[in-house]
């Protein structure tokens, strides 16, 4: 034991010594907003085309990297995580059944590194190959796509397949015949569907609809702005763009340029298309057309909901538009009103608000209307409203979340798939007749032997102001509450997003190593409705990492875990938590983990993302305070001794640019009092974490997961003795 403290103390030196000689180049710039002068140490940094910006990224991921490599064990998270791959055998995603039992979906084989898109007609249907993503631009050097989107059209015989690659959100689309296995010669190009509301055949199979980007550049100011959706007839120029929703083709909607025009889900009986406009708030303002009106080049889009009616999820069914509703409740309630002249505040109620029971998503069948409720986030119950009534129908076992699936509103076709902490995805289909749950995976049930004896207990815990704080705790049933466990704590806590249970194989392995996980739900997030994302939002934003920082001291005080062996980890919007839970407690955690994070907020304002409504603004004084509040950066204190902190971005990161957690790093080396390492990594091929081929995504998980248990001590991820050399 000596003798590895020893050395850790004389890697801590060099580590310390190396960076200081490596400091990042700071050009400080003062801004004044409303009196207050803030002074940007490192404002230089956010010039990405800048080689003395880029050439310090490049060294400090180089460092990075050399560091890692000294650690004997730290291929073992991306090594595990391939082997589970092929003991699977394959994974599929991405299932699209249409209304004749076509099955379309992406599948990927262990030893593979991307999914390959396959067809079959109905469930027992033979397996065909349709398309691999290796093919497209195969001729053009320095390409390596993933599909990360399909829609086939209603009645299956063509699909279109987004095309992206290097973390890059924008993505390529193209247009296969399914029988001839043909692409068409067409591209659309500037296209999202992932999280811009997918892509909607039209009724009749001749085209379709989608939310096209004007500008291509992530690093202009006007990415994201101004977005359009557009009509597009297969076999017309994609260049030619028949705008039909959006601020410049309807001016009198009052659509701002930062907003997406996006059209809603519909079937092909539907006699209306519903537009909503999008973006960072809680519920939108939506407009209703009928559909031969704007097929017909009209523009007499009609307010359909406005933001008061707190109307959500809204799907036509007939002559009436069913929808959940947040008016004057904060579970929800399903409701339903009529189309031609709606109430969305004094609709008819379906099924009541639920005590501790939040209503999460529906789906409309012939047989009526399955929903899913979830408590805390964590604990989801699956129900039937048929007829005037509500039925409870039973699990398989106990599911922390709930995922439907159907053929429509005219068809009985009904699947769930209930996944957990502990338990992979399980997809059943529901026979109403028998009231019966039958198992029909589409892929193979795998056995972990390693993972039996690994547990899940959901706590709620009392924060600083009274209010009950859910944590979801994951361990292995022989581990001991003696205040020596290695813990992870997870958290994020912004757009009202639940942190919902899913078959995390990252949390498992780490308890596998001996530790333990904590998913902190704290406000901000949506776990226990809008009140829970309101009480983490703006001016309360000092709850979310508030509720992080008591979370953990009562996972210490209980003796679950202590100082020196607390590694918090968060993603993104996590960023804000986990950075000011820090800058706040320094003292508190052994290592922290900013994953592509939102670290510095006050300057979100001039990315091409612009600033979140949901954070604040800097041109009100107001907001301004509380954006200051919540960042991370600007909270970093000279001659503070900081935890262990590991940095990541990504060079495409269109959501959260990758200058923000560069300049949190650079500020944090040259400000830290401690001998404790900040190992900053940019992936220079990739974006938000996504949308690049999973080794690359391994990898990178497998590179904080090595850092946080090096931090906390696990014998087997101290550096080589060979460091002092």
């Amino acid at each position: 034991m000596k003798t590895r403290i020893f050395i850790t103390t004389l890697f801590s030196i060099a580590f310390l010594d190396a960076q200081k000689n490596n400091l990042a180049p700071s050009k400080p710039f003062t801004d004044n907003y409303f009196g207050t002068k803030i002074v940007d140490k490192y404002r230089n940094l956010e010039n990405l085309d800048d080689s003395n910006t880029l050439n310090w990224m490049q060294s400090q991921t180089n460092y990075t990297n050399s560091v890692l490599d000294l650690i004997s064990n730290k291929n073992y998270y991306l090594e595990k995580r391939i082997e589970f791959d092929k003991r699977q055998g394959y994974s599929v995603s991405d299932l699209k059944i249409t209304s004749s039992d076509k099955y379309f979906y992406l599948k990927k084989k262990g030893n593979e590194k991307t999914s390959k898109l396959y067809y079959r007609d109905g469930f027992l249907g033979k397996e065909e190959l349709l398309y691999d993503p290796f093919n497209y631009k195969k001729n053009e050097l320095n390409h390596d796509f993933v599909i990360n989107y399909i829609n086939p059209s209603w009645d299956g015989n063509k699909i279109v397949i987004s095309m992206a690659e290097k973390g890059n959100e924008l993505a390529e689309v193209i247009i296969m015949d399914v029988k001839t296995k043909e692409v068409h010669s067409e591209v659309i190009t500037n296209v999202e569907p992932v999280s811009s509301g997918g892509i909607k055949w039209l009724d009749d199979n001749s085209g379709f609809i989608y939310l096209y980007y004007p500008t291509s550049n992530p690093k202009s100011q006007d990415f994201y702005k101004n977005s359009q959706t557009v009509l597009y007839k297969i076999g017309t120029d994609p260049k030619k763009i028949n705008d039909v929703f959006s601020r410049k083709n309807n001016p009198d909607l009052n659509i701002t340029e930062d907003q997406f025009p996006i059209i809603l889900n519909f079937e092909m009986n539907d006699q209306y298309y519903i537009g909503m406009v999008v973006d960072y708030d809680y519920y939108r303002k939506t407009f209703i057309i009928k559909k031969k009106d704007l097929l017909e080049g009209k523009k007499n889009w009609k307010l359909f909901s406005d933001v008061s009616d707190k109307a959500k999820n809204l799907e036509l069914y007939k002559d009436e538009v069913v929808f959940l509703s947040g008016y004057k409740s904060s579970f929800n309630k399903l409701c339903k009103t009529n189309i031609s002249n709606p109430d969305f505040k004094n609709a008819e109620v379906l099924v009541p608000e639920k005590k501790d029971e939040i209503i999460k998503r529906y789906r409309i069948t012939k047989d009526g209307i399955y929903y899913t409720t979830t408590k805390n986030g964590v604990e989801a119950k699956l129900y039937l409203y048929k007829e005037g009534k509500e039925f409870s129908i039973q699990l398989p076992y106990p599911s922390g979340n709930i995922d439907l699936e159907s053929k429509g509103k005219n068809h009985s076709d009904f699947w769930i798939i209930c996944s957990g902490w502990a338990n992979d995805g399980q997809r059943f289909k529901y026979d109403v007749k028998t009231n019966t749950l039958i198992p029909e995976n589409l892929t193979p049930i795998v056995e972990y032997p390693e993972f039996k004896d690994i547990v899940v207990n959901e706590i709620s815990i009392k924060a600083r102001d009274g209010e009950e704080i859910p944590i979801s705790i994951i361990y292995n049933k022989k581990i001991k509450k003696d205040g020596n466990n290695m813990m992870l704590i997870d958290s994020y806590g912004s757009y009202g997003i639940s942190y919902s249970p899913f078959f995390a194989k990252m949390y498992l392995l780490w308890v596998n190593q001996g530790g333990m996980v904590a998913i902190a739900h704290v406000r901000g997030g949506g776990e226990k409705g809008e009140q829970w994302h309101l009480g983490g939002y703006k001016e309360t934003k000092h709850n979310t990492w508030g509720d992080l920082i008591d979370c953990t001291e009562y996972l210490i005080k209980e003796k679950y875990t202590s100082k020196e062996k607390v590694a918090i980890w968060g993603a993104s919007a996590g960023g804000i938590t986990v950075g000011r839970a820090m800058t706040e407690r320094p003292d508190l955690f052994k290592a922290v983990i900013a994953e592509v994070g939102v670290m510095n907020p006050l300057r979100d304002e001039v990315t091409p993302n612009g600033q979140p409504k949901e954070f604040g603004t800097i041109k009100d004084p107001k907001e301004f305070k509380t954006l200051l509040e919540m960042d991370a950066y600007y909270h970093i204190k000279k001659g503070v001794q900081y935890p262990a902190v590991f940095i990541t971005g990504g060079i495409n990161d269109q959501r959260v640019i990758v200058w923000e957690p560069v300049k949190f790093a650079a500020k944090l080396m040259a400000d830290d009092a401690s001998s404790n390492p900040i190992l900053l990594k940019v992936d220079f091929e990739g974006g938000h974490a996504g949308n690049v081929p999973v080794n690359q995504r391994y990898a990178n998980l497998g590179d904080m997961f090595t850092f946080a248990l090096w931090q906390l001590g696990h014998p087997d991820y101290q550096p080589k003795e060979d460091i002092q050399k």
